[in-house]
């Protein structure tokens, strides 16, 4: 149990120091106005993929009921 604290205590302190350091692509997408096609983008993907989860899962649980 103290070894995964550990784990994620560590994982956790790494990823704040990588976000704290500013990433030179996003800067420039930022600046040029361009992230909001790509967070427009992401968004699309994530609801396209929500969706098609949501219906299968409503698909398994209708043939779940069926047996």
């Amino acid at each position: 149990m103290k070894k995964q604290i550990t784990l994620i205590v560590g994982m956790m302190l790494a990823i704040m120091q990588a976000m704290a350091q500013p990433v030179e692509m996003a800067t420039s997408l930022r600046s040029e106005g361009k992230i909001y096609i790509v967070i427009a983008v992401m968004l699309i993907i994530f609801v396209g993929v929500a969706t098609y989860l949501f219906t299968l899962d409503r698909r398994v649980a209708k043939l779940e009921k069926r047996k």
